[in-house]
């Protein structure tokens, strides 16, 4: 080797050694702020949890309780939004990755799922708040459940579209060779092929809708009690946590790290389980 490459050879992995190292402690800073943030949840959150947060409802101030009807009605609202925005995703996805995958509609659904997928929440609470709790004249859990609907229907969309269009086309191509009809080559074959994808995409969804605040805030608002009725006030964890964090009562604050740490175990479990699912797929 002459002298020339030699010297370009030991400066460029000089320049590499330094990329590398900025990017490990970038990495390690991160993970650090991670682990702390963590950490003080969970020692904050451990402390307070019990049997009965999961059996008594929300205190009055100053006295003992749970969040039983916070953790009630947030999975109301969220089994409400799942089953309303997951088949409207599934089939906007399909529709862009099977039959309009090249047309001017798709780009426009593409365009406008894009940002709602990086819309803030609050605006999503403020449009279901002017569309249905004004003129209903009250907030209601249906309208949080519509809120968060809208919030998982870009998600599921997006992962949708991208696991469908991973389907090798030999294996659509197979399907109408035997005269199969389209649409039964995209649920017998492409659906199926894409099945984990798509079940990873609705737990991301969930884990997104799990903590928000915000659109609740403008719609379901909050229920000191137990309630069943979906056209009213209902309670919700993250507006809880909201509500209890603020407050100058330890019992409160205590319940709030609580139930942080129920959200965030949850959504860990949901990403968990969402990522073994992707990585079953890739094995086969």
């Amino acid at each position: 080797m002459s002298a020339p490459s030699s010297s370009l050879h030991r400066r460029r992995k000089a320049r590499n050694a330094v990329m590398m190292g900025l990017c490990t402690c970038a990495a390690g800073i991160g993970l650090a702020w991670l682990a702390l943030i963590l950490g003080a949840l969970v020692y904050k959150g451990l402390a307070g949890l019990s049997v009965s947060v999961f059996t008594q409802m929300t205190p009055p101030p100053g006295d003992a309780g749970g969040l039983a009807n916070a953790i009630a009605g947030s999975i109301v609202m969220t089994v409400i939004a799942v089953a309303v925005g997951t088949p409207i995703g599934v089939l906007a996805g399909t529709y862009m990755a099977e039959y309009g995958r090249f047309s001017k509609l798709s780009t426009v659904v593409r365009f406008i799922n894009d940002i709602l997928l990086s819309a803030p929440s609050i605006i999503i609470g403020l449009f279901v708040y002017e569309l249905m709790v004004r003129p209903m004249g009250h907030f209601s859990a249906i309208a949080g459940a519509i809120a968060l609907a809208i919030l998982v229907i870009p998600v599921v969309v997006r992962t949708t579209e991208d696991m469908l269009n991973l389907v090798p086309n030999a294996l659509r191509e197979a399907g109408t060779a035997i005269g199969a009809p389209r649409w039964v080559v995209i649920r017998s074959v492409a659906y199926r092929a894409a099945l984990s994808g798509i079940v990873t995409g609705i737990l991301l969804a969930i884990a997104r809708i799990s903590g928000e605040t915000a659109p609740l805030l403008f719609t379901a608002l909050n229920n000191q009690f137990w309630s069943s009725n979906l056209n009213a006030p209902i309670a919700s964890l993250p507006v809880t946590i909201f509500q209890f964090a603020l407050s100058p009562y330890e019992e409160w604050q205590q319940l709030a790290w609580t139930g942080a740490l129920i959200i965030t175990m949850t959504v860990l479990g949901l990403s968990i389980f969402a990522r073994s699912l992707t990585g079953r797929r890739e094995d086969r």
